[in-house]
């Protein structure tokens, strides 16, 4: 068979074959994010972004229950009542912890910015020191809701 009677594309297509067998042939093997091994700065990093998400949908509910206390006198009567339940308690106590570890997590990333903390060994103090001062507080907090 000649040359000229091949499709157009064929090389490209054979290319592209032995391409994509080469890309294959590096993917990694375990896709298990359940046994990957992460360093200290990935969790930090990873629940600070948690932490933020959690703040943004509870930013929602506090302001449902700002707006419904303000609207009447009743309305401040439900929302106290509810606010009184073991319930609430434990989502406004989540929501505090979150903010209170964004709130840690995110001065640690200012005072990488200002250029401390940035080798490796810094950021991976910085994340410990995150990730104590953070328990301390988060269990500060719930002390002082219950």
């Amino acid at each position: 068979m000649p040359l000229s009677a091949l499709p157009n594309n064929f090389a490209l297509r054979l290319g592209a074959s032995s391409v994509k067998k080469a890309v294959k042939s590096q993917r990694p093997v375990n896709l298990d994010l359940r046994t990957i091994k992460l360093p200290i700065t990935a969790y930090s990093s990873i629940l600070h972004r948690i932490s933020g998400v959690i703040l943004f949908f509870g930013v929602a509910i506090l302001l449902f229950a700002l707006d419904t206390s303000l609207s009447s006198a009743e309305g401040f009567e439900e929302v106290k009542a509810c606010f009184g339940s073991p319930l609430a308690k434990l989502v406004v106590w989540g929501l505090l912890s979150a903010l209170l570890y964004h709130l840690v997590a995110g001065t640690r990333h200012l005072i990488m910015d200002a250029g401390h903390g940035e080798t490796l060994e810094g950021g991976k103090l910085g994340s410990k020191i995150v990730l104590a001062v953070s328990a301390v507080l988060i269990v500060l907090a719930g002390v002082w809701i219950w």
